[in-house]
């Protein structure tokens, strides 16, 4: 079977001292020792495009969930390199309820939604109202990749912006879309900041990770500084 096959090949390719670093910063749900073997990304990528040519993935990509952290980044690499829209979205939909950790979110960067963004944004508005931490996060996130440059409307950064929740993946992906936005629509985004669109927590972080930005000038980090809200 392709699974055994698989984590055969996880296994050879573990890494101990790895393993025991990735387990610390991977949430326990994700990662921890239990579910960690301990492999390096690149070695993951490149053995997800190996698999990604098998004709017998498909076994594989519907044996959910998945026991070991390594599988389901696998299972996020070759979601990602997928070019057909139908193929890709119904992948992703059935995976992303079993994305438990922020790592496996993240690293999800479908290349096709670069060419699909108009058919990408009602995804988009349903995973970031879904309420589930890293569906939500991984809505946000998409909003950051993709609609911040040529495709960016003011009505995104509302969206974002109205966003309230307990869940500290959720939160600090806010303040990484609200900190990347201000390198990209400085003029667009300030309001937001100045206007306390984001409860306080949040608020602060997006300014301490713009701030070390090297894509917002010194002059807005200092004005950026001033409104900070102090508890």
């Amino acid at each position: 079977m392709i699974k055994d096959e698989i984590r055969k090949r996880l296994f050879e390719l573990q890494d101990i001292k790895f393993k025991e670093f990735s387990a610390g910063i991977i949430p326990e749900e994700g990662g921890g020792n239990d579910r960690m073997i301990g492999v390096r990304t690149p070695d993951l990528r490149k053995y997800a495009k190996e698999l990604a040519k098998r004709k017998d993935i498909e076994d594989f990509l519907s044996d959910l969930p998945h026991d070991y952290f390594e599988e389901d980044q696998l299972h996020a690499f070759i979601i990602s390199g997928m070019k057909d829209w139908d193929s890709l979205m119904e992948h992703l939909e059935r995976f992303l309820p079993y994305v438990n950790n922020w790592a496996t979110c993240d690293q999800m960067t479908p290349k096709a939604f670069s060419k699909h963004h108009k058919d990408l944004l009602p995804y988009i508005n349903r995973w970031m109202a879904s309420g589930e931490e890293f569906i939500v996060r991984f809505g946000i996130k998409q909003l950051m990749d993709h609609f911040l440059d040529d495709d960016f409307n003011i009505r995104y950064p509302k969206q974002v912006a109205k966003i309230r929740s307990d869940k500290y993946y959720i939160n600090m992906m806010i303040a990484w879309y609200f900190a990347t936005a201000l390198s990209k629509q400085y003029d667009a985004i300030i309001p937001f900041i100045e206007q306390k669109k984001l409860d306080t927590w949040t608020h602060n972080k997006s300014i301490q990770k713009a701030i070390e930005s090297y894509r917002i000038t010194s002059e807005q980090k200092e004005y950026l500084r001033t409104l900070k809200i102090k508890k």
